[in-house]
């Protein structure tokens, strides 16, 4: 049984004009109005507060005429009369409040206290207990991206970012970026580090990419670790990084704190909540590419990412356009995967359960591995390698994935990998063999439903500490870079296609998607990183499971309408009389349609297996024509 905690003051306080009886302890705060009479009256509950002492911003002395906070509209108010021996102070707690949807709200209550010391003491009290906790920060490098998302991110910080700051004692010194890559070249080189307990980022997922590839380079050089090498164990990093959400899509910010609201993630940040995650660097040929901390996409993903590039002047909706077309495409390529099984963990990628914080998967799986770096940190890489036991897969495929988090958002509730952690220092490695657009359509609808994701004959899923992957006409040293700019000019890197030679219009060869970023090559050497501590640590808490960027749900986007599909079998006779639909006897044209079901899925799907038809009958018939001329 949990001894109950100490109690460092104990007093009656007032707010407003009910009495409180308020108590401090090292972990609590709590007011509980006192009861009018000793009689005991069954029908009304006691009100009785309680605020975790961790989630108080900050505490502010002020007499009582300023604590009321009234404001002057110009009426006739009775003027109290005070006297001098009645002099009462007031003290206001700013503490975290829990709303709907994972979004935290600053709200505050104000104590009326018979005299000043009783005041200071409280005031004090808090104080102390506020300073003991370590976790959170005093000095902020903040860099704000003006230009990101809808060039908002001075404002939101100017206007509900920096007051919450300024309230919490905290102490920024603030950059506004003013080219790409800007935060990055200057945490690699002109950033003093040492005098800052955290590194925030207004902006999108692009600005936190700039974040963590300029603090963990930095990281890295200044432990003599070099970058380049894929075998060097990464060292973790000493500062935390929060996000305040202000771009597109915010993939990463809604992943770890469950929305994406500026305020949220700033107190967050202000009581010092951390959460730690995974970090995959990606090399090739020993020169390093990218760090990722999501998702990585060859295929269909990296196809309509490198689509979607070309066609950035027709905004979100690009993505839709582009992942339509590439699944009419239907593009798949041919390739070699090699792969380190996860050995010695919890956990598969066909759990039920979710990663949130403070998961025991994470827990357990980090601490293993952890014990495993230690182990092999003196002995050869290749050793580690050979007690692996690597594994390879050949074959054509449509798609392959390397999912850090469940990549879930609101329109795909469960995401790529449902069962995939945060800080677990592996990944779910999904493979979809090539099949038929149908079946492929079958994939991508799971991602929108309670399905399992992974109980289809073409797809197969690994946890893996490890990856390797090279396209089939490219397995050699030589690799190809893929130049994304030159949009028309892919046809002279393809080889012929051996299944459709009239044509010979299928690519060889896909793009990787890192983070919605294209990658430059196509053969590359994938190593997930978990240390103790973590890696990478933000100030956020997993409330949800976690999520990836858009591009890997913006499908959907197409296949899940906004309005319903016409109600089959709506009658409209030549007279307009009133048509009955589910029971409602309106007119037809005062119909409102509800909100879209879940059974429109089934007649789209129908719908675009007819379109797909009349589609590869067309490009039969072009191709046969090509072949003719």
């Amino acid at each position: 049984m949990d001894r109950p905690a100490r109690l460092l003051l104990v007093s009656e306080l007032r707010i407003r004009s009910a009495a409180y009886d308020v108590s401090l302890s090292r972990s609590l705060l709590t007011w509980k109005r006192r009861a009018p009479s000793p009689v005991y009256h069954p029908f009304r509950p006691s009100v009785c507060h309680s605020v975790p002492v961790s989630e108080i911003i900050s505490v502010r002395e002020e007499d009582e005429e300023t604590g009321s906070r009234q404001k002057d509209d110009g009426s006739w108010k009775k003027i109290k009369e005070r006297d001098g021996k009645d002099c009462r102070q007031a003290f206001t707690v700013l503490y975290v409040e829990r709303c709907r949807q994972h979004r935290w709200r600053c709200a505050e209550v104000t104590f009326t206290c018979p005299d000043g010391a009783l005041c200071q003491s409280w005031i004090c009290s808090i104080r102390e207990q506020l300073t003991n906790i370590t976790s959170r920060p005093k000095q902020l490098l903040v860099y704000i991206n003006p230009y990101g998302g809808k060039r908002q991110g001075k404002r939101i910080y100017e206007q509900k970012v920096a007051p919450l700051f300024a309230q919490a004692g905290v102490s920024t010194h603030v950059i506004v970026t003013e080219y790409a890559n800007h935060a990055r070249d200057h945490l690699r080189t002109g950033a003093e580090l040492k005098k800052f307990d955290g590194v925030v980022c207004v902006g999108g997922d692009g600005m936190f990419s700039e974040i963590i590839h300029g603090l963990i380079w930095r990281t890295q050089i200044d432990s003599s670790i070099d970058p380049n090498c894929p075998d060097e164990t990464l060292s973790p990093c000493s500062l935390r990084i929060g996000i305040i959400p202000a771009g597109s899509t915010d993939c990463i910010c809604f992943a770890t704190v469950g929305t994406n609201d500026p305020v949220t993630s700033a107190l967050h940040i202000i009581v010092g909540d951390s959460q730690p995650m995974d970090v995959c660097s990606v090399h090739h040929n020993n020169t390093f590419l990218r760090y990722s901390v999501s998702l990585l996409g060859y295929g269909f993903y990296g196809d309509v990412l490198a689509d979607s590039e070309r066609k950035r002047w027709m905004g979100p909706a690009r993505y839709d356009f582009s992942g339509l077309k590439m699944f009419l495409t239907h593009h798949y390529y041919e390739g070699t995967v090699s792969y380190l099984p996860a050995r010695g963990i919890i956990g598969t990628p066909q759990d039920t359960g979710r990663c949130r914080s403070g998961c025991a998967v994470c827990q357990h799986n980090g601490q293993i591995r952890s014990e495993k770096s230690e182990k092999y940190e003196t002995e050869d890489t290749s050793d580690y390698e050979n007690d692996g036991e690597w594994r390879t897969v050949r074959g054509k495929f449509l798609a392959i994935n390397a999912a850090s988090m469940s990549c879930a958002c609101p329109r795909s509730p469960k995401g790529l990998s449902p069962a995939a952690h945060l800080a677990d220092g592996t990944t779910d490695l999904i493979l979809v063999r090539k099949c038929s657009r149908f079946d492929f359509l079958r994939h991508l609808l799971r991602h929108t439903s309670k399905d399992d994701q992974f109980d289809l004959t073409f797809v197969e899923v690994h946890r893996v500490e490890r990856f390797r992957f090279a396209p089939r006409h490219c397995q050699s040293d030589s690799e190809l870079e893929l130049d994304v700019l030159e949009s028309g000019k892919r046809q002279i890197f393809s080889q012929i296609c051996r299944d459709h030679p009239a044509c010979g219009c299928a690519p060889a060869y896909s793009s990787w998607n890192c983070d919605g970023e294209i990658l430059t090559h196509t053969a590359i050497d994938v190593r997930y990183h978990n240390l103790l501590p973590a890696l990478l640590c933000l100030y956020s808490i997993s409330f949800l499971s976690c999520f990836k960027n858009t591009y890997a749900c913006f499908f959907f986007f197409f296949f899940l309408p906004q309005s319903p599909l016409p109600v089959d079998k709506a009658v409209c006779t030549r007279d307009r009389r009133a048509a009955s639909i589910r029971g409602s006897r309106q007119p037809l044209c005062n119909i409102v349609p509800p909100p879209a079901p879940l059974f429109p899925i089934r007649q789209w799907s129908f719908l675009c297996f007819q379109l797909l038809n009349l589609l590869s009958c067309d490009t039969h018939h072009i191709c046969h024509q090509n072949s003719l001329t």
